[in-house]
């Protein structure tokens, strides 16, 4: 059995754009007719000029072999053109076509992809969400207001969430670490506030920053957030200068989670030696694939940190987060878009779905997805804006910082 070819969908998101603008997931062919699915989340550049990057690496390091030679692989594309070292593009094109190998060899094998890492450690999943607009909420003054967050609060409580992400300390500027204004701090304390409020013991907060604070700020925003007692503190500086992490999870009494913009064991083990955070949060498009996450899971464990793989993409990226999860015992969440998704469900046919708070073990062979290509197809992406993309204007000191809560359409 050998990897024959690809094809590269790049899928437009509806509106509000819950998981970003578009969506890069891969079909990888044997030789003797198995398909596979993966998804890359590496947006540093355009859509077309990704598509050209995944061609590159699928020809360069992995058409050909068998898609067993999953370690092989990875040298390849980690050590290509003499660079040895972690690249977000390269490894984001590399993460999708891994995935791809994994549903692969689970199909090939009739089992899911988890039992052949190591089998099931894990039944069910927590799962968490972040905190949405409902249909009658103002999208605009959604992410600023308190009310508003505690009613989606309850909403997602009574649908069995025990975990509530939400992130109003805007803005993410692309000028690096700032000092958050006073006003972006009582926001943040007021939301908190509120919501610890409603929901009492019933959920864990999870405060959301992006990596827009310098660590002097991002200590002084988390120690006003103590008294509510978030079970993490995410990406509170920008993740460029790994050892900055450790200067904040050293000042602040709410463990730090952070690595969704990191790739590779190499990042995470220095910002784990660092003692840097607490809880890991690779994405599983970005850092490496399946096998690598299972490697950073396994060094996160044995510096007694969890991990809780991050979602802000398409339900392929999500099912393979579930197929390693299922064998992690140092699993603390793994993040969901709402239940699922109104958009995403179906696109993978609906098999994935988080009911009362968990999602269960999926059983079917592979990742367990029945990905829909022509709803793919339905819905192309041919625009140029990147996934996401960042605020060129500095902080505002003199009133409200504008937040969209990574909604990418109106």
């Amino acid at each position: 059995m050998k990897l024959s070819q690809i094809e590269v969908f790049v899928i437009g998101v509806p509106p509000p754009g819950w998981g970003g603008r578009y969506w890069l997931v891969v079909k990888v062919t044997t030789d003797n007719g198995i398909s596979g699915y993966g998804e890359v989340y590496a947006a540093s550049v355009g859509p077309k000029a990704m598509v050209a990057v995944i061609e590159d690496v699928f020809a360069r390091h992995m058409e050909g072999e068998n898609p067993e030679n999953i370690e092989l692989m990875f040298r390849r594309a980690y050590s290509a053109g003499f660079t040895q070292r972690p690249d977000l593009t390269v490894m984001g094109a590399f993460s999708g076509l891994e995935m791809a190998c994994w549903d692969i060899l689970g199909k090939a094998h009739e089992r899911p992809v988890y039992a052949l890492l190591g089998g099931k450690m894990n039944e069910r999943l927590r799962a968490y969400t972040y905190l949405y607009p409902l249909a009658h909420h103002d999208a605009a003054a959604f992410w600023s207001s308190p009310e508003m967050q505690v009613e989606s609060a309850l909403v997602a409580v009574d649908q069995g969430f025990t975990a509530l992400k939400f992130d109003p300390a805007g803005p993410y500027t692309l000028r690096g670490g700032h000092q958050p204004s006073m006003y972006d701090i009582d926001l943040s304390v007021r939301i908190c506030a509120a919501l610890r409020e409603a929901v009492g013991n019933r959920a864990d907060l999870l405060f959301g920053t992006h990596g827009q604070f310098t660590p002097s700020g991002a200590i002084r925003l988390g120690q006003a957030l103590e008294p509510y007692s978030p079970l993490w503190f995410e990406e509170p500086v920008p993740p460029d200068n790994l050892l900055d992490f450790a200067q904040v999870a050293q000042a602040v009494r709410i463990p730090v989670a952070t690595g969704e913009r990191m790739t590779t064991k190499a990042e995470f083990g220095t910002l784990l030696r660092a003692g840097g955070a607490a809880i890991v949060q690779p994405a599983l498009g970005r850092s490496g694939g399946i096998l690598e996450t299972k490697k950073i899971a396994a060094l996160a464990e044995a510096f007694g940190a969890q991990i809780a793989p991050h979602l802000y993409a398409g339900p392929v990226e999500w099912a393979a987060n579930i197929q390693l999860a299922v064998t992690c015992p140092n699993l603390l969440l793994v993040e969901s878009i709402q239940m699922g998704g109104a958009f995403h469900r179906p696109l993978i046919g609906d098999t994935l779905c988080v009911e009362d708070g968990y999602i269960t073990a999926p059983t079917a062979p592979g990742l367990g997805i029945a990905f829909d290509e022509e709803m793919a197809r339905a819905h192309p992406y041919n625009e140029s804006a990147l996934h996401l993309q960042m605020q060129e204007a500095p902080c505002n000191y003199h009133g409200p910082n504008g937040f969209q809560g990574g909604a990418s359409q109106s």
